[in-house]
């Protein structure tokens, strides 16, 4: 526990105090700087640029993953036959590894073989084969983004069905003799039930999705198109060799991940005990 405790507490510290130092192989000494390293990230419009990039990541993967968990929750708490296939299948892009991910949807969209190009076009909905990436920013980002949604959902699916089945049956034969029907009592009862795990589902989806790098690097490359911000992370710190720069910036991201959590949790908490 200490040596856990101490892995994720040093970094940090480190992390914190060099991000207000110049500290780059190429030009020491290390220098303190207060904070040139913050002005200059926010004087790179290649940086600017992937907050925003971020921020629509972010609100699309928390809003996506976490309806599409909860409506796939519902779907799978009750039992029937090959429940346990479909269970494993939702679980299947969970467990993949993300680069693996990225790799086949890359494949599927190429512009010469693509799956998704060819069945639109046997479809007859597109006359030739499209370039879906790196040509238009947001599309690039979208198309990113389904496979963002597409790793994390399947969690958000199992922390919402772990609340689902520990709900008492009886709560639900007390709705159906009030006279509740199946919209009402979802309304009444369940959601205000399962809403501790809506709240763990969006968290998770916040932190997975501030911090997506794997399916940006493997799908848009250097590229400023579509990238992040923990791509930016990796080009400041690692190509440019601008330690300190990279320090500031991951510094930025987990305050924002902080922060963005906490807000999450008491606005639905507070939710909850409104209701």
């Amino acid at each position: 526990m200490v040596f856990i405790a101490a892995l994720s507490f040093y970094p940090t510290v480190v992390t914190t105090i060099e991000a207000f130092f110049r500290v780059s192989p190429l030009d020491p000494p290390t220098r303190f700087t207060g904070l040139g390293n913050f002005r200059a990230l926010f004087a790179n419009s290649a940086i600017t640029a992937s907050w925003l990039n971020t921020v629509v990541y972010m609100v699309t993967g928390v809003v996506l993953s976490t309806v599409l968990g909860v409506a796939g929750a519902v779907a799978l708490r009750r039992r029937f036959r090959l429940r346990g296939l479909v269970l494993a299948m939702v679980i299947l892009p969970w467990a993949l590894p993300a680069v693996d991910e990225a790799v086949i949807w890359n494949w599927m969209y190429d512009p010469n073989f693509g799956v998704i190009n060819s069945t639109l076009h046997s479809l007859h909905l597109i006359g030739g084969y499209h370039v879906f990436l790196g040509l238009d920013r947001w599309l690039t980002v979208v198309l990113i983004e389904i496979v963002q949604v597409w790793q994390i959902t399947p969690l958000s699916v199992l922390i919402v069905l772990a609340a689902l089945q520990a709900i008492p049956l009886d709560l639900y034969e007390a709705a159906r003799v009030d006279g509740a029907g199946p919209w009402s009592a979802f309304r009444r009862v369940t959601l205000p039930l399962i809403r501790p795990a809506i709240a763990v589902a969006a968290v998770q989806a916040i932190v997975l999705s501030l911090n997506v790098f794997d399916q940006v690097y493997v799908m848009n490359g250097n590229a400023p198109l579509a990238s992040s911000l923990m791509l930016q992370t990796y080009i400041t710190t690692f190509q440019d060799l601008n330690f300190g720069g990279g320090y500031a910036l991951s510094l930025m991201v987990t305050v924002a991940t902080v922060l963005l959590s906490g807000a999450a949790l008491a606005l639905i908490y507070r939710r909850a005990e409104a209701a």
